[in-house]
């Protein structure tokens, strides 16, 4: 599923738009979401509140390490009623934050706001959701490099943040598995149909977050779902497979992507924190999950949800994120499912893995032939038997008012049945068109992008005979509509074809430049996540449509929500490798060796651009290379001080610094006094437009972790309108581990080329195979 990354408190007008973007299941949901808030009680909300804990064991105040006893105490001194204070509270948070989550009304808010030790508070909200083929796309082969066995049997754990997991699956089974290490402080927590018997030595925690999500919604139905981290939805399931999950050989969807299954890093423990439910992923909940799975001894954190992007200081992903870097736990987030619009990156904090999407090279294309012999190529996950040449209806030949998007009820069977029906995309979901077309007795469907959608057309399993086909394809069918007095056509499925050009960048995943952050380039790498075989619930048809009988055990779908959870297992397999690497360490690794050409060693394109060459705002650095990761000869390491006076060069002031230090935070004088100088792995600069003969500097320290004397050189590719000066042009290294500095300064020399607001080059250092790169992305505002 594509999650669509929005808010209900939105405008009338903002919120048609996201209507008409959803599918019909996720469109349920969100109306539901709407009545559910809209009478709710207005006076009376759910808040994260962020403490100082300091102030904890101040005269008056409870003894030092007893945090809930204090939070107790304060909500009890500002109650207007005889309801206990300890009902109000939902959650206290140990790591991720310091604080609670409380329902309190406006007035309670008011008074807390005037206690000691009070820094802010944020409204709870609802988040969204954001393999056979993949692992050999990433050049990863059995027995070789990072999958040698001798690297493979360590005890990596990867928490995954979802909506649960099917413990029965064959992609988590123990069989053959080690014992649980001893440091694994988790638990697996019973629930409805789940038992702590559910997890075994490859799933080795589960717990479910539900608190935040029913004070904003009511209780969860359970008929719907299941109050447990057991998986309903499958969103889970298959995220925490493609991580993680065990090698299964001859997975396929209907015969689709034949091949072995795999997690990226299959022999890692898998600890599960379901926080996502039918209407969304609560931040209350997500954060307490945050905060046990890092108690619990998690390495890698995978969060394939977020919401809008906003300011670290009121971002609780990011600053829960904080916490967990800060105790060397690797934090992987997708970007987002809202581009290709420009600024739309989501969970931008530099500490966290901000991973977007691409395509394999693998895809399941369909056959469009017009009765006039013009042939498109489409995209669809059904196997069925090639259509014979039929009627084409469309709009007022089909049915009525909205016929054309083929919603519920707009059809007319006796114009339709028999006959391929034209739908436009949009208004209701992809395969819930097809169900409607079949609902009416419609022979098969053809789904037409608009043009703003382009050409990004996504494999869906339909429940009849159906394609999408894209913007091009789509204003030729209905041109040949128009000049035919009896248009017909026929659909063929060519089943899983291999060689198409890839990577190339989805059309839906977030770009950057960060509205948040500017200062460093988001997202950080692209990853796979375009038709992703993993995982999925039995109770789960893999349409989602609830008369789909069809039952499986992997389904493919789409999103940042895929290609999050490769990163997730990538820097697995890297903790393994290095485990005495800071997660800035493995995600410097990861990033400097990423690639920006394709498997036609042309530079990757970009669907969303009408294959336009893509940019760092759509890939970061570029698209990941594990098996160069492992060994990138030089890393940019970051410290816990590092990120805090990055925060004094945003002009933090000293309570939204505290909320990440969780402590009085006093900025250095010395500190970094541009945020450029983050020792990140990329380079963004700012020039105001028009500006000439100005000149920013940004300093930067690589730590060699590759030969122990070696050389390197730089090599520049100047951003246009950008003169480039790097010193010293050479860095020589005696031994592992020694650091190296250096210093680079962009000059503006005015624009003359560049097409857009935004030039890009890069600065690379190369010492025999190792070719450390970094991108530079220059903004002109």
């Amino acid at each position: 599923m594509i999650g669509i990354q929005e808010r209900a408190s939105r405008s009338i007008t903002d919120i048609l738009i996201l209507m008409a973007t959803m599918n019909s299941w996720t469109l349920l949901l969100f109306l539901a979401f709407l009545i559910t808030t809209t009478n709710a009680s207005v006076d009376s909300k759910t808040y994260i509140v962020h403490m100082d804990n300091t102030r904890m064991a101040q005269p008056g105040n409870i003894d030092q390490g007893d945090s809930r006893q204090w939070y107790e105490s304060i909500l009890e001194s500002i109650t207007e009623s005889s309801s206990s204070s300890s009902s109000r509270l939902i959650y206290v948070y140990e790591t991720a934050i310091s604080g609670f989550a409380a329902k309190l009304s406006s007035e309670q808010l008011r008074s807390l706001t005037k206690v000691d030790g009070f820094l802010s508070a944020t409204d709870d909200e609802l988040l969204t959701l954001h393999t056979t083929h993949s692992p050999q796309f990433l050049g990863l082969r059995n027995g070789r490099g990072l999958w040698e066995d001798v690297k493979l049997n360590s005890d990596v754990i990867v928490g995954v943040l979802d909506t649960g997991i099917w413990p029965e699956h064959v992609s988590f089974q123990d069989t053959g598995m080690p014992e649980v290490p001893t440091r694994w402080k988790g638990a697996c927590e019973g629930g409805t149909n789940f038992s702590s018997s559910n997890c075994n030595r490859k799933l080795i925690g589960a717990r479910a977050f539900f608190k935040g999500y029913e004070s904003v919604v009511g209780k969860i139905n359970e008929a719907t779902d299941y109050r447990s981290p057991r998986d309903k939805q499958g969103h889970g399931s298959h995220t925490a497979s493609t991580a993680a999950g065990n090698m299964v050989k001859k997975a396929s969807l209907f015969g689709l992507a034949k091949g072995s299954a795999t997690g990226m890093k299959y022999t890692a423990r898998i600890a599960v924190y379901k926080v996502c439910w039918r209407l969304g992923c609560a931040n209350s909940d997500i954060l307490a999950a945050m905060d046990s799975a890092t108690l619990d001894g998690v390495d890698v954190l995978s969060l394939s949800l977020g919401g809008l992007a906003r300011p670290f200081y009121v971002d609780n992903i990011a600053i829960a994120s904080f916490s967990a870097v800060q105790r060397g736990v690797f934090v992987s987030c997708s970007a987002g499912n809202s581009g290709p619009s420009p600024s739309t990156v989501s969970n931008g904090a530099p500490w966290i893995m901000t991973v977007a999407a691409s395509y394999l090279d693998r895809s399941f294309p369909t056959k469009v032939k017009l009765g006039n012999g013009q042939t498109f190529e489409g995209s669809s996950l059904y196997t069925g038997k090639p259509t014979a040449r039929l009627p084409l209806v469309y709009r007022e030949t089909a049915g009525g008012k909205g016929a054309e998007y083929c919603m519920a009820g707009t059809l007319d069977p006796k114009l339709v049945k028999g006959k391929i029906v034209i739908c436009n995309r949009g208004l209701n979901g992809r395969t819930d068109k097809g169900q409607q077309v079949k609902l009416v007795g419609g022979a098969a469907m053809i789904m037409l992008n608009a043009k703003n959608e382009g050409e990004e057309t996504l494999a869906d399993a339909h429940i009849l005979p159906a394609t999408s086909v894209g913007a091009s394809a789509a204003k030729a069918i209905k041109q040949y509509l128009n000049l035919s007095d009896n248009p017909t056509a026929s659909i063929s499925f060519r089943g899983t074809v291999y060689g198409y050009r890839a990577p190339v960048m989805a059309a839906f995943s977030s770009r950057g430049p960060s509205l948040i952050g500017p200062e460093v380039i988001k997202p950080d790498v692209t990853a796979p996540g375009i038709n992703i075989l993993a995982a999925w619930t039995p109770v789960t048809a893999p349409s989602l449509l609830r008369s789909d009988n069809r039952r499986v055990l992997f389904n493919i779908i789409s999103g940042t929500s895929m290609s999050c959870p490769h990163v997730s297992g990538l820097a697995a397999l890297l903790k393994s490798v290095h485990k005495d690497w800071s997660p800035a360490a493995i995600k410097s690794a990861l990033m400097t060796t990423s690639y920006t050409v394709d498997n036609r060693r042309e530079p990757i394109s970009d669907v969303g651009s009408g294959y336009k060459v893509a940019t760092p705002f759509a890939f970061g650095s570029g698209h990941v290379d594990p098996e160069r990761a492992s060994n990138p000869g030089l890393i940019y390491d970051i410290t816990t001080v590092d990120y805090l006076n990055h925060l004094c060069s945003l002009n933090y002031n000293s309570s939204q610094i505290a909320l990440f230090a969780k402590t009085n935070y006093t900025c250095p004088r010395d500190a970094a006094a541009h945020p450029g100088d983050l020792n990140y792995p990329s380079f963004a600069v700012l020039f105001k437009h028009g500006t000439r003969n100005v000149s920013v500097t940004h300093q930067r320290t690589a730590t060699n972790v590759g030969i122990p004397t070696s050389r390197y050189r730089v090599q520049v590719d100047e951003p246009d309108g950008v003169s480039v000066i790097v010193k010293p042009r050479n860095l020589v290294f005696g031994k592992l581990g020694e650091k190296r500095s250096y210093k680079v300064t962009f000059v503006a020399l005015g624009r003359s080329s560049a097409p857009s607001d935004s030039s890009f080059g890069s600065i690379a250092w190369v010492s025999g195979k190792y070719i450390v790169r970094s991108p530079v992305a220059v903004s002109w505002n």
